[in-house]
């Protein structure tokens, strides 16, 4: 008996030695290039990927590198894109600098290609885009809608909100790029597109299909989840029905939750996406600068008045938690789903001057104790547009047409 296991343990060890190492052997929770190339094999397995014309350069990590500044930026102007919402119009709402909106994400190894708008335009031809997620996801869906709009005619192109979807509806091409709001992916007790600022916040166990519904159909999905998990170290999770009278509620760690959420988004993608058609994407989390004392600053400010980026290569806030991208390595790195994983973490910490501070629609009124200490106010977790997720975008554009 053992004569005839010891072979199979060797080869098993032999085949699955990269994903094993991901799994059990990295020490550092942040995903690293070799965790990254465990959690794109899969899909990397395919000759031709959809929507792919080319390839990126042999050894290169196109999430690490650095920021250069590029008078060409930025690739729109604030005051060209009416469908920016009046959150994220820095401009428009009194930012004195412009600095944040000049610099070009470098690669150490290669370059990225530029966005070629016509591009995605042409492969969107008859076609459903998809962001599903939060309120950064939803950034992240009007910087892609910034990028395009331009190329097409005013009377070809619409924005209309239709419960938790915002659809940007091109006519010439038969095409669509849209957001659904869903910050947990499951079920919530957040869903309502607008009314959904709640202190207690419960998830249902297993209840993807409640919004996967909705995501049927799409060609190119991006899927983002992180912001309101962050709620401390534990989370509650509904057992049964939000319509139950005497509702089951448990307690568990904010990672078991976060890992349940990853389980069942990938579930949801090996039985809806069609991985010779589609193609599935997630941003990882996005970091907030809300403790200025992390980057040498004073032990009561934030992201206030920043306007120059942390040059510390190794720097890693505490707002982005290291348990969460653990959870990610692990989930991805064991799962035979094709998704490509879109890792904007760590080159988004730098850019602490990015966020909109308080140069934004303010949705109630300011008491004149915030008035008068803008740091209690200042928004540390959004991101002037044009900015920093245009770059998400051009990365996004990148490990489509060029894996």
């Amino acid at each position: 008996f053992l004569l005839i296991l010891l072979p199979f343990i060797v080869l098993v060890i032999i085949l699955y030695s990269e994903e094993l190492n991901c799994i059990f052997g990295q020490l550092d929770p942040r995903i690293s290039s070799q965790q990254q190339n465990s959690i794109s094999r899969n899909i990397k397995k395919n000759k031709k990927l959809p929507f792919v014309i080319g390839e990126t350069k042999e050894g290169c990590d196109v999430f690490n590198g650095r920021w250069v500044w590029d008078e060409q930026r930025p690739l729109y102007e604030e005051s060209e894109c009416p469908y920016i919402q009046p959150q994220l119009t820095c401009q428009e709402h009194g930012r004195p600098d412009k600095d944040y909106q000049h610099w070009r994400w470098q690669p150490h190894r290669c370059s990225l290609p530029s966005f070629n708008a016509t591009l995605m335009l042409e492969t969107l031809r008859g076609k459903k885009m998809l962001f599903v997620g939060d309120s950064l996801n939803r950034g992240q869906y009007v910087s892609m809608v910034c990028l395009v709009h331009r190329l097409i005619p005013e009377n070809a192109k619409s924005m209309k909100t239709d419960g938790n979807f915002d659809i940007f509806t091109i006519k010439d091409y038969n095409a669509t790029i849209e957001f659904y709001w869903a910050p947990f992916l499951l079920e919530s007790n957040s869903d309502d597109a607008v009314k959904h600022r709640i202190e207690e916040r419960v998830v249902r166990k297993g209840s993807i299909n409640a919004h996967g519904k909705y995501w049927q159909g799409a060609d190119i999905i991006v899927f983002n989840t992180y912001l309101w998990w962050m709620r401390g170290p534990r989370f509650h999770i509904l057992q049964g029905s939000f319509d139950d009278e005497d509702k089951d509620i448990v307690e568990v760690s904010t990672e078991e939750a976060y890992g349940m959420a990853m389980k069942s988004m990938l579930r949801w993608i090996e039985k809806n996406m069609d991985p010779k058609k589609t193609r599935v994407f997630f941003t990882s989390m996005s970091p907030t600068h809300q403790k200025s004392i992390e980057w040498g600053g004073e032990s009561n400010k934030n992201c206030y008045n920043e306007t120059k980026m942390i040059e510390d290569p190794n720097y890693w806030g505490s707002d982005s938690q290291k348990g969460i991208m653990q959870v990610i390595a692990e989930e991805f790195g064991k799962s035979e789903v094709p998704i490509t994983f879109l890792n904007i973490t760590q080159l988004s910490s730098y850019r602490k001057d990015a966020h909109t501070t308080i140069y934004k629609k303010q949705w109630t009124k300011l008491t004149q104790e915030q008035l008068a200490n803008p740091f209690s106010y200042a928004d540390c977790v959004h991101w002037c547009l044009p900015g920093l997720q245009d770059t998400w975008n051009e990365l996004l554009f990148t490990e489509l047409f060029y894996p």
